[in-house]
């Protein structure tokens, strides 16, 4: 049996139109990361009341604020890369922060310039170069800008072993789970692409099938990436029972991935027997692990034996079913993403320069409006412009949108919470909002920055009534870095996101030349190559759809052509499993 032909209707012709960000319009329903906001509440407030015991209040104070940016890195990824994002945020901020400390000591405001210049060009240079090295970068520029900004008192290597301490609190209470829940996050993601799968069965034949695989393949991608480090060659003569039960559960999900795509291009619609063999599967393979209905999985288990009559693709479910419990091939475990495409040393080095630029004319700013304590506006700079995070007119809106509210919050607030403990009550309450806001929304997680430095900076000895100052400083800075970026750079996301979608639609005329004659293994890597870029080429256009657009200018309509080479890879993903189903019947 051949692929059915597709029939799903063309999307209408797009409208020329300005673009503006539409990530700011709302929240997406979510479950709320408790956890996450109770570390962020607990790693806020203990340093403080540990100050407040002992009498060391300066010293808690700094340690206050390394947990502040250590919970502004405190994601939900698997422990080992928490641990090591988390160390470089604290090892990059404490030399910052030394370097800052001793350029403001030294007495000369040169110094504190070439410091402040020095330190942005590292940021920089290794902004672009991955998460880690660009996490570690800005906080080498919020450690040199804190530490040249606010005169501590003590002696030098206070300071830094003490924002040193407020990151590790934050990285033990992230880590600590891994003691008794070690696989958690990987076991999560891995039963993340069965339900996924199970929702593309039920959408199979209906209008919502297309994007019902999408949300598919997205899973897939993040569980591949979780289970990167288990995946590897070296890593198979230590692998525990656990991990070695995920792992073949992660290549049983691959396999199960191309039979439900295959399924799913044949757009008609499939009983309960078919549409709950995903959660069979997890079952089986995780028993106990997940929520996974138990009428579901009768239904499944009832069907599964009827499955061996049906199209190409639920041949393929079948056999999925049939090998499930025997162990994966060992070729399976050379299974891998696709290398990272960074930008090239010319992006990099304009990056660099313009963010130096922006931290200098921010510093000269700050020191003719303010003097001393200007910390504000190079602070600003140093997170507005992240154009490796997001679109950076997006992020500079969501800076002044939290700023303004936070400043808003910080200063109803102020006036009931006189007490001590009451303050530090507030401060672990926007250290909770922070938390959650770090993994929603930019806004929220810059409303509770802001409400909390405004706490921190007042037990410091600073009493200034700075509600307006701060307002004017971060519009200030997200002007500079939305003119700097724009004037000089005004192309830089429109070229990555044209350079990862000709990646992106290369990787699927491969995967079409090459899988006809492909063997399992190879199929499969070339499948998950060009669907993984694929998606990554839909993040850089969404990217790039949320900066305006210069007036006269109309960017190509990159989706079309990703969807265009989705398409193409669904079919070819179809005909190998009708050919396979064929040479094996």
């Amino acid at each position: 049996m051949t692929p059915a032909a597709d029939t799903r209707p063309e999307r209408p012709p797009r409208t020329s139109r300005i673009r503006w960000p539409r990530s700011g319009a709302g929240f997406t329903p979510v479950r709320l990361p408790l956890a996450a906001a109770a570390r962020g509440a607990v790693a806020l407030a203990l340093p403080l009341l540990v100050g407040l015991r002992t009498g060391w209040v300066v010293p808690s104070v700094i340690a206050a604020i390394g947990a502040l940016w250590g919970v502004s890195q405190d994601g939900s990824d698997p422990y080992r890369v928490r641990v090591r994002r988390l160390g470089w945020t604290g090892v990059a901020s404490a030399l910052g922060l030394l370097a800052g400390e001793l350029a403001l000591r030294s007495g000369e405001s040169a110094a504190v310039a070439c410091c402040l210049v020095a330190a942005a060009l590292v940021a920089g240079t290794v902004g672009l170069r991955g998460r880690i090295a660009s996490v570690s970068g800005m906080h080498l520029l919020l450690g040199v800008t804190v530490g040249s900004g606010i005169p501590v008192p003590g002696p030098w290597w206070q300071p830094p072993l003490a924002l040193l301490a407020g990151v590790v609190l934050v990285l033990v209470l992230s880590a600590a789970p891994w003691l008794w829940r070690r696989h958690h996050v990987e076991r999560a993601a891995v039963l993340a692409v069965y339900r996924s799968a199970g929702e593309a069965l039920s959408a199979a034949g209906t209008p919502r099938a297309e994007e019902a695989r999408r949300r598919m393949t997205l899973a897939l991608n993040h569980a591949h990436e979780v289970m990167a480090a288990h995946l590897a060659p070296r890593a198979r003569h230590r692998q525990q029972a656990e991990v070695r039960e995920l792992v073949r559960a992660f290549h049983c999900a691959v396999r199960l991935g191309e039979a439900v795509t295959a399924v799913v291009w044949e757009a008609r619609p499939l009983p309960p027997a078919v549409t709950g063999v995903p959660l069979h599967l997890a079952e089986r393979l995780l028993p106990g692990r997940g929520p996974v209905p138990a009428t579901a999985v009768t239904a499944a288990e009832q069907a599964v034996p009827a499955l061996d009559a049906g199209s190409p693709g639920e041949r393929a479910l079948a056999e999925v079913c049939a090998t499930v419990d025997g162990e994966p091939d060992a070729a399976d475990l050379t299974l891998h993403l696709p290398a990272h495409s960074w930008p090239g040393r010319a992006a990099r080095l304009r990056y660099a320069t313009l963010l130096a630029g922006c931290v200098l004319t921010a510093h000269l700013l700050a020191e003719a409006l303010h003097g001393a304590r200007g910390y504000w506006l190079p602070m600003t700079v140093a997170f507005v412009y992240k154009p490796d995070f997001g679109p950076v007119f997006t992020r500079a809106v969501h800076r002044c949108t939290g700023t303004v509210v936070g400043v808003v919050a910080i200063g109803a607030l102020s006036l009931p919470a006189t007490g001590t403990y009451a303050v530090i009550g507030v401060v672990a309450v926007f250290g909770a909002l922070m938390a959650v806001g770090v993994r929603h929304h930019y806004a929220l997680a810059t409303l509770g920055l802001t409400a909390v430095v405004f706490v921190l900076v007042d037990l410091l000895g600073d009493h200034r009534a700075l509600y307006g100052t701060r307002i004017l400083d971060t519009v200030l800075a997200s002007a500079l870095v939305l003119v700097a970026h724009f004037a000089v750079w005004p192309d830089s996301a429109a070229n990555r996101a044209e350079a990862q979608t000709e990646v992106a639609v290369a990787a699927a005329r491969r995967y079409r030349e090459v899988a006809p004659e492909a063997g399992l293994v190879q199929r499969q890597s070339l499948r998950r190559a060009a669907y993984h870029q694929l998606a990554e080429a839909r993040r850089a256009v969404a990217h790039t759809r949320g900066e305006p657009d210069r007036p006269g200018r109309s960017l190509p309509d990159w989706e079309d052509a990703i969807t265009a080479a989705e398409r193409l890879c669904d079919r070819v993903t179809a005909q190998a499993v009708a050919g396979a189903a064929g040479a094996a019947g």
